[in-house]
């Protein structure tokens, strides 16, 4: 993808003005509510990670995270870790050959596509965000791609997922598909309810199929509390839960073992140190895999 001409702006990065000039695949527009001058999650993620796509308030707000919590960066990178455990843990040892990935996020190294495609060629993909940055920086990156898409859809309306007719041409809806809510369940109030949303999106998934939640967690740290309190007024929303009320998230579905557990916890991969304490940051999240008979 060619880099931006507008020198506000970090090489790769669309600019703003430009988002009205890509060709977007299905029906949708970019946002009229988009605004680069207030702090936006994947964004923000993006520059934790170390990526380019993102814009200055996403990195000044990113700065006063890390100012005070120096570590959080070691939680953001295990994230992305523990997604590729289980995008390989669905492909690789339980054979699903579809992915439907809501919150995806910007572009990133090892995205759920490459893993999943280097896991098992052929296999499916379609990432789904409501964030017109991310649909076009995702679009740009996937336009030769055969197998892998990018759609907009919306979490807090599951049936802008479930029924978008360009969604369900990408997967086939008579085999089981693997739905990942990676780092997204915790932007859902609970007036929202977060379990009724998932919940939504499960009755539509065939028999057979996985769901993975991965959840900021209310450990009652004062640091996980302050971090809440940081992000609530950097981005406007957030919610850490408990972990069972996480738990309560997969309503009746059956666990994959471990369960929901912190993120290192969840089948590490083989050689990883086990640890009888993680520290504050890496308790801070929690993962969990579960099937839907």
């Amino acid at each position: 993808m060619g880099g931006s001409a507008d020198p506000r702006y970090p090489p790769g990065l669309v600019p703003p003005a430009a988002l009205a000039t890509i060709r977007f695949v299905g029906t949708e527009s970019p946002d009229d509510t988009f605004d680069p001058t207030r702090p936006h999650a994947a964004r923000v993620y993006d520059y934790l990670l170390g990526g380019k796509n993102n814009f200055t308030a996403d990195r000044e707000f990113g700065d006063q995270i890390i100012a005070r919590l120096p570590e959080l960066q070691v939680g953001v990178h295990a994230q992305r870790a523990v997604l590729g455990r289980v995008v390989r843990y669905l492909v690789g040892e339980v054979g699903v050959q579809q992915l439907l990935d809501i919150g995806s996020g910007l572009p990133t190294s090892d995205n759920v596509h490459e893993i999943a495609q280097r896991t098992a060629p052929g296999t499916r993909v379609v990432y789904v965000d409501n964030d017109p940055v991310v649909l076009a920086h995702a679009r740009a990156i996937l336009s030769d791609a055969a197998s892998t898409f990018a759609e907009r859809g919306d979490l807090l309306d599951p049936a802008s997922i479930v029924t978008s007719p360009a969604i369900r041409d990408h997967l086939d809806w008579n085999q089981p598909i693997g739905l990942l809510l990676c780092g997204i369940v915790h932007y859902v109030l609970d007036e929202e309810n977060p379990a009724r949303l998932v919940a939504e999106l499960v009755d539509a998934l065939p028999s057979g199929s996985y769901v993975f939640i991965h959840h900021l967690l209310d450990t009652g740290d004062p640091a996980a509390a302050a971090l809440q309190e940081q992000m609530l007024k950097g981005l406007g929303r957030v919610r850490f839960r408990t972990l069972p009320e996480v738990r309560a998230l997969f309503g009746d579905l059956d666990l994959v073992e471990p369960g929901v557990v912190p993120i290192p916890e969840w089948r590490p991969d083989p050689g990883t140190p086990i640890r009888a304490d993680y520290g504050v940051v890496l308790s801070m999240a929690c993962a969990g895999v579960a099937r839907r008979s």
